[in-house]
């Protein structure tokens, strides 16, 4: 049974690697049959290969600035909430981007498999002139 104390040090292990932009590692904390869902797509990315190629292309247009934790909850046994807020950089124009959300995620075996987050987009869009 995952417990509170697990579900952190995973979630810090995600922030750490996506803050070092160690994307191996970042990537290694995901399921092979992951799913993610965000405001961002009209459909579940599935799998981690498919996850991967958003990940490196995100990368490749922003940097980490920011990864911060406000708060971490669990319900069920594998269900574990977050409220973050995340701060990029694009790397052409330098310019900072920040935004807020949730997130549901399900751990199991120490990895996520199925990760859900929600943040206004039109929020965003006001704050990037249209979109990530």
């Amino acid at each position: 049974m995952l417990t509170v104390a697990d579900a952190a040090r995973l979630f810090e292990a995600r922030r750490l690697a996506w803050l070092r932009e160690d994307l191996d590692a970042y990537l290694a904390l995901w399921d092979d049959a992951m799913v993610f869902e965000a405001p961002s797509h009209s459909a579940p990315l599935r799998g981690r290969d498919v996850f991967a190629e958003l990940v490196r292309r995100s990368n490749a247009m922003t940097r980490p600035v920011r990864f911060d934790i406000h708060h971490l909850a669990m319900t069920g046994d594998d269900v574990v909430l977050a409220e973050w807020v995340i701060t990029v950089e694009h790397r052409d124009t330098g310019r900072h981007v920040t935004w807020g959300g949730m997130s549901r995620c399900r751990i199991r075996d120490g990895r996520i498999t199925h990760w859900r987050e929600y943040w206004n987009p039109a929020e965003l869009a006001a704050v990037t002139g249209g979109g990530r």
